[in-house]
This record gives C-alpha cells, sequence and structure tokens, in this order.
C-alpha cells in the first residue's frame, strides 16, 4: 500500500453475505474511483475473510485509512457475531487489529448497518437505517448521533422465526418476490410501531425489489449512498480526539 499524497483517501469496505465491495472515497464521501467487487467466500471464518479483503485491497494501490462494515455486532473493533458468514467461528474476534496489522495503516471495523446509516442519515430527529441482503441489518439514530447497535436480525419476528429468516435472502428465493413483499410489508409495520421513527431507510441489495407502497418518511437508498458512511467514520472519530484535547 502507498499512502496519498493529499492524505484523506479512504478505502471504504463493505461486506456482505455474498459479496465484499469496496471503493475509495475522499473525506467528503465522494467516491474516487468505481466499485470493485470479490466474492464472499462461504461460510468464511477470519482466515479465509481475511485473505478476501486482501484480495480486495490489492486493486487500491493508494489509500490512507481504511473503513469496514462487517455483518454482525462489532464493539471497539472486535466481532462477537456474524450470523450471515460463520457465527460459530467469529467469537470475540479483534478484527480491527488484524486489519491494522495487515495493511499497515489505521482501520476501524463497525457494524456494516451502522457505517451505512451514518452516509445516509440527515441528523433530524430519530431515524432507523435497515438494510436488506442475505439478512437483516438495522441501525438506529437520534440527531444524527449513532446510538448502540441493536442486533434486529436475531430477534424472533414470530413464533420460532428470526427477521434474518423471514425477510433474508433465503426467504425470498423460497417465496418469491410476490410473497416476500408481502412480508416485508408486514415487517414495516412491526418497525413503525415498535419504533415510532421520524425516518426510515431502507438499503442493501434486495431493497430494489420492494414492490409495495411506502409511507412518505420512508426512502429506499443506493449502496453508494450508504458506503459512504467510511468516510463519516473517520470525520466522527477526528472530531472525538480534538473534544478530548480540548478537555485537557
Amino acid at each position: 500500500m502507498h499512502q496519498s499524497l493529499s492524505g484523506d483517501k479512504i478505502l471504504s469496505i463493505d461486506i456482505g453475505g455474498s459479496h465484499i465491495k469496496a471503493t475509495i472515497l475522499n473525506a467528503a464521501g465522494e467516491l474516487q474511483i468505481g466499485f470493485q467487487t470479490v466474492d464472499t467466500p462461504p461460510n468464511p471464518g477470519p482466515e479465509k475473510l481475511v485473505d478476501a479483503l486482501k484480495d480486495i485491497v490489492s486493486k487500491f494501490p493508494e489509500y490512507d485509512n481504511v473503513s469496514v462494515g462487517f455483518p454482525g455486532f462489532v464493539k471497539d473493533g472486535k466481532v462477537f457475531t456474524a450470523p450471515s458468514l460463520a457465527p460459530k467461528k467469529w467469537g470475540g474476534i479483534e478484527l480491527r487489529q488484524i486489519l491494522q496489522d495487515e495493511f499497515n495503516c489505521p482501520v476501524e471495523v463497525v457494524n456494516d448497518a451502522d457505517m451505512q446509516g451514518l452516509g445516509i442519515v440527515r441528523g433530524k430527529g430519530f431515524e432507523m437505517v435497515i438494510t436488506l441482503g442475505t439478512g437483516l441489518g438495522s441501525a438506529l439514530f437520534l440527531n444524527g448521533i449513532l446510538l448502540p447497535h441493536l442486533e434486529l436480525s436475531q430477534h424472533p419476528f414470530m413464533t420460532n422465526i428470526i427477521y434474518d429468516r423471514y425477510i433474508g435472502k433465503k426467504a425470498l428465493e423460497k417465496e418469491g418476490e410476490v410473497n416476500w413483499n408481502k412480508r416485508i410489508q408486514k415487517v414495516l409495520l412491526v418497525l413503525k410501531t415498535v419504533f415510532n421513527y421520524d425516518h426510515l431507510y431502507i438499503g442493501g441489495g434486495n431493497s430494489g425489489k420492494i414492490d409495495i407502497p411506502l409511507d412518505k418518511n420512508i426512502t429506499i437508498v443506493s449502496n453508494e449512498d450508504g458506503i459512504k458512511g467510511g468516510a463519516k467514520l473517520w470525520q466522527l472519530k477526528r472530531e472525538l480526539e480534538l473534544e478530548v484535547v480540548d478537555e485537557k
């Protein structure tokens, strides 16, 4: 890896259950290059996933920082769950440290929906982000501030079936788009009742298959919008560091 002269090239990576996507952003979150994509290995543990990340990172000769959106529960760069990858292989894995050692640059790892939300929300009121892909991703924001992560995907939607299985990729393939949309409609009604959000954003690879009427405060967003959160992540980190310095 060669650091850029500008010092603000951010390699933003979105790990999905089927594919890994990456691009270069500037500090403002603007795409500087087209997306690169590689397949996510089947049922990957840390070693296989890191190999896939090395593959996609090799396609980018210059970057200064790396942002990674990971499909699972992440705290302080450590992965605790990975339901859409290999659940039994990801308990307490220090993924941020592993990647920093591998790529020899600063790395941040957060939940994928959290990162996408950072690039999407408007910072007004209570906003919710969900992503529809291999499973369900979710993130909550209050006036632009990311709230503690809620792994909604693993919560029962109804007796003996969690959200991931009810509206995830396998459910879409099994039920077909018409019945899957009926399920999405039921889920949106529940989310509206439970969270009473000011605005809901829907992203992810399967969001384009939604074919039902949506409330005015629901917006379907693109992957391009979401991956911009990789830049926002570093902006927030810099702001936090400045606050700590000011307090001293």
